[in-house]
């Protein structure tokens, strides 16, 4: 919000809060209304409910639709943004039950029907996943813009990444998967597609800090440092990471395993004694996100294993802005977004074909053999993820574009 107000854009945000009126008291709510003002933005708040799952879901989307056709009848906006799915349908059919026509920008993320046929919780061909594609067709023909995280997502979008079904490598080297038929989206868009990857604030990560400096707080000089920023389970391949952090301390006995995470530290914690590491051989840690730069900033090389499926290839994990913003290069699976091309075609890091020993130390051997990789991480990370010379001057593009019309 505040990279869109640069252009002098006036901004109004409408977010869904869970337990709203447990978790917010109205004075609180009104102070941090008066914050956000201060700013330029103007915040409106609706309590999201989460169950009954689609009752609850239909009962937010009414009322959110209600709550922005009043906005549009008052406030007469000129680009209705919404993000991911939902929100983008409440404001598509707000607009249709208004006399004021806004240009509407679909910021589509990540491929929301196939995220949860990935993660198994619908059934591809089931009824909510019919019911998902059939909206998502319509937002498709209703927006007058778009946004995706990655160039793989954009080349689905418009149709030029395979209206035969292109072929991909899974991230275990078994097989090749296509792309299925009915995921391919609408290539008759009406307007623009922007690629906004998921950015971060670099200025945030130029603390000034040295390497060493770093090494020497947390008394890791002497030690090869494999680092991990985010979750585990779900798409986050908690049994291939630990099986890796094994292999690197085969390969590097002096290896040292840094996570930092914000949930199941000690079931984190138990994984690792469980595979033999002793409690100095690894931190897990739960940092505020402006401490983890003073971490990062000490490790050797950072790691990301995603599980790579059809949704992924729409995926820009922020892990991956961050540790090329310290510095540190990557190892991570291939099938996950523009990871694979962002590595192989920047030098910054490997990439692995499948989660085999064998794979994870020749990985290393490949890190090991980067010159110059800090530099240029730091560099490619500025280049590819700058919040406001990637993130914030794409969306200002984007809404120029939409405004005047130009769907080049």
């Amino acid at each position: 919000m505040r990279e869109i107000r640069k252009d002098n854009i006036g901004v109004s945000l409408l977010t869904f809060e869970p337990d709203l009126k447990k978790k917010w008291t109205s004075e609180q709510i009104a102070e941090e209304k008066a914050k956000l003002a201060a700013e330029g933005i103007d915040w409106q708040c609706l309590a999201y409910h989460k169950w009954p799952s689609v009752p609850a879901t239909l009962y937010d989307i009414f009322r959110g639709t209600l709550f922005i056709r009043r906005f549009i009848s008052k406030q007469k906006p000129d680009i209705l943004h919404g993000r991911v799915h939902l929100p983008t349908l409440m404001g598509a059919m707000a607009r249709k039950l208004s006399r004021h026509k806004p240009k509407l920008l679909f910021d589509i993320r990540g491929f929301f029907p196939e995220e949860y046929t990935d993660a198994g919780i619908w059934p591809e061909g089931g009824w909510l996943y019919r019911g998902a594609k059939r909206v998502e067709r319509w937002l498709l023909k209703e927006a007058d813009g778009y946004v995706v995280l990655t160039e793989k997502a954009r080349g689905i979008l418009v149709g030029d990444a395979g209206q035969e079904g292109e072929k991909r490598r899974k991230g275990d080297g078994e097989k090749d998967a296509e792309i299925p038929q009915s995921a391919i989206r609408n290539p008759n868009l009406n307007g623009p597609v922007e690629v906004i990857p998921c950015c971060v604030d670099i200025s945030r990560f130029d603390t000034g800090i040295s390497r060493q400096d770093a090494r020497n707080r947390l008394e890791l000089n002497d030690r090869f440092v494999v680092a991990y920023v985010g979750s585990f389970g779900g798409w986050y391949m908690t049994d291939e990471m630990m099986d890796f952090f094994e292999a690197a301390r085969e390969f590097r006995p002096d290896t040292f395993v840094m996570i930092l995470t914000q949930r199941d530290k000690e079931k984190i914690a138990k994984k690792l004694s469980e595979r033999g590491f002793a409690a100095r051989d690894f931190l897990v840690e739960s940092v505020h996100p402006t401490q983890i730069p003073d971490y990062l900033s000490a490790a050797d090389v950072a790691l990301s294993f995603i599980k790579a499926c059809y949704s992924k290839l729409s995926s820009s994990p922020t892990k991956i802005a961050e540790y090329l913003a310290c510095g540190v290069p990557i190892i991570a699976n291939q099938g996950v977004g523009d990871i694979d091309d962002l590595i192989e075609e920047n030098g910054v890091g490997a990439i692995v074909d499948a989660f085999t020993r064998d794979r994870y130390i020749n990985a290393l051997r490949e890190i090991g053999r980067l010159t110059g990789v800090s530099e240029r991480c730091k560099e490619t990370s500025k280049r590819e993820f700058h919040l406001d010379a990637v993130g914030g001057k794409r969306y200002r593009r984007i809404y120029r574009r939409i405004l005047d019309g130009n769907a080049a």
